[in-house]
């Protein structure tokens, strides 16, 4: 049996009441309600395991009745009163000056001709997302595409807009770009810097390997070129934190190496997503391929483990973020604001439930002439709710997942459940053994 096998095998759901997790002689308690994580002894987690075969759930119940672990009402049964709009990205640029076959976007172009946004449709965006904003909330911009840094200087034009916008409102405003790095300029870093950034930049692998997967329109390499521009962000000392993001597909599976490169390079931290929906086949994750990115996932998590324990940073974002969702007991019925309160803004002023869904029927909103288009919000938050997917309501990982990413889904299924659900079996875990080896570290994960 591989490791992926036993993971994956231990995290199906045996009850949608609770889930039992064992390692190095310990045993945890997961109850879906509020996320709750419990210690518990081998004879509690041996009876709760065998409680997880009976078929209606009663043995598991009143187990819980007796612990007084009863669930309570559930808090994510309805959705969102609160929608204003509290974060938006703005396609800038609608064209790209890469040719990634699996690019979701198209080359950015969402499957129509290049479009720039002009400065007056951002301002209008921005305009849209302070109106309802009270004074002392924070508001984000985030600024995509295709490759935004193509649609320059509106880029840095509306942040100069929000900045003043929001300073005479109150209002405190961030800003994330996403970028594939090879337009970062002198004069962007400057900006990045002033106003604190989060840049995220689109790496996938190191030399070849990332340039197999993200080449030049024309087929030549761009990991030269990215690693040219992007070299001052690198490191200490900046105002903006700088992220690599690796998109996973069936070529580019070893990620141990990648991430240990990307980290001992300066990025402040480095992240990695399966590819699952892609225009052509052979660039989407299968199952066997899920298998060997869960695999790889967790011994990037045993390097995170080992070096945190040595009180050592390592920037794995994954778990980072997992560790995070664990320890605030997080509870969500969606697994992001899109829709409702995370709009995009296509170049033409169209409101997407999310980036991904630019231009996309099924995820139109309204636009900036107009507004949100409630009714069809309406409809969205009820359709994408975790109670209504098929398979969620019986799954104890539900409320940390919420279902999956929208766009995916919506494209091509669930094909990750496993794999989701592995990662996070492993993630508790990894939990559960830094709560002894580092209590300071739990301690200090942002609530």
């Amino acid at each position: 049996m591989t490791l992926a096998t036993a993971i994956i095998d231990a995290s199906r759901p045996r009850s949608r009441d609770a889930h039992v997790l064992r390692w190095d002689g310990a045993a945890q308690l997961l109850l879906p309600d509020g996320s709750q994580l419990f210690d518990i002894d081998e004879a509690l987690a041996d009876e709760l395991t065998l409680a997880g075969s009976s078929a209606d759930g009663a043995a598991t119940a009143a187990i819980l009745a007796r612990l007084g672990l009863e669930p309570r009402a559930d808090r994510c049964a309805s959705t969102p009163d609160d929608r204003r709009v509290r974060a938006i990205s703005l396609a800038v640029a609608q064209s790209c000056n890469l040719g990634c076959g699996y690019c979701y976007a198209q080359g950015g172009s969402f499957g129509g001709s290049p479009k720039g946004m002009d400065l007056g449709t951002a301002q209008a965006a921005i305009d849209m997302l302070l109106r309802e904003t009270l004074p002392y909330e924070q508001v984000n911009i985030a600024f995509l595409g295709g490759e935004p840094l193509m649609g320059r200087d509106v880029v840095h034009a509306s942040t100069r807009y929000a900045v003043e916008e929001a300073a005479r409102r109150g209002i405190a405003v961030s800003f994330s770009i996403t970028t594939n790095g090879t337009l970062v300029s002198e004069r962007d870093i400057e900006l990045f810097d002033a106003h604190r950034f989060a840049v995220t930049v689109s790496l996938d692998g190191v030399g070849g390997d990332h340039d197999l997967q993200r080449p030049f329109k024309g087929g030549r390499g761009s990991y030269a070129r990215i690693m040219e521009r992007i070299a001052p962000l690198l490191g200490g000392g900046r105002g903006c934190q700088v992220s690599a993001r690796v998109t996973v597909t069936p070529r580019n599976l070893d990620l141990l190496p990648m991430l240990n490169h990307f980290t001992d390079i300066g990025f402040h931290s480095v992240g990695f997503s399966p590819m699952l929906s892609a225009p052509g086949e052979q660039d989407e994750m299968q199952e066997r391929h899920l298998h060997s990115m869960l695999e790889q996932m967790v011994s990037c998590g045993r390097e995170f483990e080992a070096r945190t324990a040595a009180g050592e940073r390592y920037p794995f974002l994954n778990l980072l973020n997992a560790l995070r969702e664990i320890h605030r007991g997080t509870h969500r019925p969606y697994p992001c604001g899109a829709g409702a309160g995370y709009l995009g803004v296509s170049a033409e002023g169209e409101l997407a439930a999310c980036h991904r869904f630019v231009d996309a029927p099924e995820g139109a909103m309204g636009t900036l002439a107009d507004g949100v288009d409630r009714e069809r919000q309406d409809v969205w938050l009820n359709e994408r709710h975790v109670h209504a997917q098929p398979g969620c309501r019986s799954c104890w990982a539900r409320y940390l997942c919420a279902g999956g990413c929208h766009h995916e889904t919506l494209s091509r299924g669930r094909p990750a459940c496993d794999f989701i659900r592995g990662w996070l079996h492993y993630a508790i875990g990894a939990y559960g053994r830094l709560s002894r080896t580092r209590p300071d570290f739990i301690g200090q994960l942002v609530r």
